[in-house]
C-alpha cells in the first residue's frame, strides 16, 4: 500500500478517527490533502484547517456543499418520500454521496486516484463512500484504514486512538467516558454507540442538541404555509409573524429552526444496517420532518390514485437504496425518472401547525386538485349514481366467491374449521 509522497485525498472531519488517520497516512509518507465538506455541520472551519495542517496535511480544501445538498439530495429524497424502515429520514445517508462526489472531483483535479475515508468496517458509511467512488471513477484506489490489517493491529478501539493522539500532539475532544458518536449536517444530527448501545435505556437529555424536549417547547402552536411546485418546496410563510422564505437553503434552515424550537423530529430506533448488524440510532431531523409531512399531504389531493399507490410501492426500495449507498446506480436512475414523472403538477400549499413535537396538517389547497367536493359529499349525489355501485360490487366480488367455493371443497365442514 505504501507509495511514498503520492497524493491521497482524505475525507476529513477533524474528529478523532480522521485526525488519527491523517497522521497515520503522513507517517507512511503519503502526501495528504485534507478535504472538508461543509454540509451544514456546526464547525469552526478555520480551526479545523489549522488542525489538519498541524497534523501533516499538505493542503486543506473546504468545500461549501450546503445548497447542493438541499436542492439535489434532500429535495430529491423528499419527492420520493424516502423514509428508511418507516422512521429514519436518511440524513447521514443522503450527505455521503455528495461528499464522495466532490472528493472524486478533487482527486481528478489533483491528478490522483487515491481516496481515503475514516468509516469503520461495521458501519454503513464505508459502502456509501466506496460505492460512490467506484461508480464515479471505476479506477479509484481506496484507502480504508479500518479495513487495513496494519492499521487494525495498532488500533483496536477508541482508547488506542486517544493514546495515539496524545503521543503525536493531536488535540481531540473525545474521552473514554463520553463515547457516543455523532454525525451532523444541516438535515439532521445522529447519535449512536457508547452509552446509547443499550436500547432499553432512554437517551440522556444532554444527547439532544438540535431540538428542545417537547415538554419544554412553547405552549403555543406555530402555523406555517408551505408552497410546492412540481413537488419542490418553493416558499414558506409563517402565518403568525409574517416571515417568508423562498431560497431553498434559507427555507430549509428556517424550518430547522422552527422545528428545533418546538421539539419536532426526534426519532429513537433500532435499525438494520446494510451488513446485517442491528444498530440503535437516535436522530433529530426537525425541518425535514415538517417538509415530509406537508409534501405527503399535498400528494393526497394532487396526485392520481394509481400513481400514488405505485410511487408508494417504490418509496421503500428508494429508501433502501439510499441507505445502502446506491445513489449512483442504474436502479436509482430508473427510480428518479419515475419520481420525476410522479411529481408533475404536485403544486399547491399545505398549512401545518407545529406544536410540542408534533406536526399537524390543518389545510391544503392545489390549483390542480383532483378532489371534487360535490363528488365526495355524503350529502348530495354530485353526479354519482349510487345504483352503479351494485354492479361494481358484484363484479369485484366474483373472485371472492370463487375463493370461498375452493376453500369449501378443501374443508367441507367449514372453511374456518381447522380440525
Amino acid at each position: 500500500m505504501e507509495k511514498q509522497h503520492e497524493k491521497v485525498i482524505l475525507a476529513y472531519s477533524g474528529g478523532l478517527d480522521t485526525s488519527v488517520i491523517l497522521k497515520w497516512l503522513c507517517l507512511k509518507e503519503y502526501n495528504v490533502i485534507a478535504y472538508i465538506a461543509d454540509v451544514g455541520q456546526e464547525e469552526d472551519f478555520i480551526s479545523l484547517k489549522k488542525k489538519a495542517l498541524s497534523g501533516g496535511a499538505s493542503k486543506v480544501l473546504i468545500e461549501d456543499l450546503k445548497k447542493e445538498f438541499v436542492t439535489d439530495y434532500i429535495f430529491a429524497a423528499l419527492r420520493g418520500n424516502a423514509v428508511y424502515e418507516g422512521r429514519y429520514l436518511l440524513g447521514t445517508a443522503l450527505a455521503r454521496p455528495l461528499i464522495a462526489k466532490r472528493q472524486v472531483e478533487i482527486a481528478q483535479k489533483e491528478g490522483t486516484r487515491l481516496l481515503a475515508h475514516g468509516a469503520t468496517g461495521k458501519g454503513n458509511d464505508q459502502v456509501r463512500f466506496e460505492f460512490a467512488y467506484y461508480a464515479l471513477d471505476p479506477m479509484s484506489i481506496i484507502i480504508s484504514p479500518w479495513k487495513d490489517p496494519e492499521f487494525l493491529a495498532g488500533f483496536s478501539g477508541r482508547g488506542d486512538l486517544i493514546r495515539f493522539s496524545k503521543k503525536h500532539g493531536i488535540p481531540v475532544k473525545a474521552s473514554s467516558n463520553n463515547s457516543y458518536s455523532e454525525d451532523e449536517n444541516l438535515m439532521h444530527i445522529s447519535h449512536e454507540a457508547g452509552i446509547l448501545e443499550d436500547p432499553s435505556r432512554r437517551p440522556p437529555p444532554h444527547v439532544f442538541s438540535k431540538t428542545v424536549s417537547p415538554q419544554d417547547a412553547p405552549d403555543r402552536e406555530v402555523r406555517l404555509m408551505i408552497e410546492f411546485k412540481d413537488g419542490y418546496p418553493v416558499k414558506v410563510f409563517n402565518l403568525d409573524d409574517g416571515t417568508v422564505k423562498t431560497d431553498p437553503l434559507e427555507l430549509f434552515l428556517y424550518l430547522n429552526a422552527v422545528g428545533g424550537r418546538n421539539g419536532v423530529g426526534r426519532v429513537d430506533m433500532v435499525e438494520n444496517r446494510y451488513i446485517g448488524i442491528k444498530s440503535r440510532g437516535v436522530y433529530e431531523t426537525p425541518g425535514a420532518t415538517i417538509l415530509w409531512t406537508a409534501h405527503r399531504d399535498l400528494e393526497g389531493i394532487a396526485m392520481d390514485k394509481e400513481v400514488l399507490h405505485l410511487r408508494d410501492m417504490l418509496s421503500p426500495e428508494f429508501s433502501r437504496l439510499i441507505y445502502n449507498g446506491f445513489w449512483f446506480s442504474p436502479e436509482m436512475d430508473f427510480l428518479m425518472s419515475a419520481f420525476e414523472k410522479s411529481q408533475e403538477k404536485i403544486d399547491g400549499c399545505v398549512t401545518v401547525a407545529v406544536y410540542k413535537g408534533g406536526v399537524s396538517v390543518i389545510s391544503r389547497e392545489s390549483p390542480v386538485s383532483l378532489y371534487d367536493e360535490e363528488l365526495s359529499s355524503m350529502e348530495i349525489e354530485g353526479g354519482f349514481n349510487a345504483l352503479d355501485s351494485k354492479g361494481f360490487i358484484n363484479i369485484n366480488s366474483i373472485r371472492l366467491k370463487a375463493h370461498h367455493v375452493l376453500l369449501r371443497k378443501k374443508r367441507p365442514y367449514g372453511w374456518r374449521n381447522t380440525r
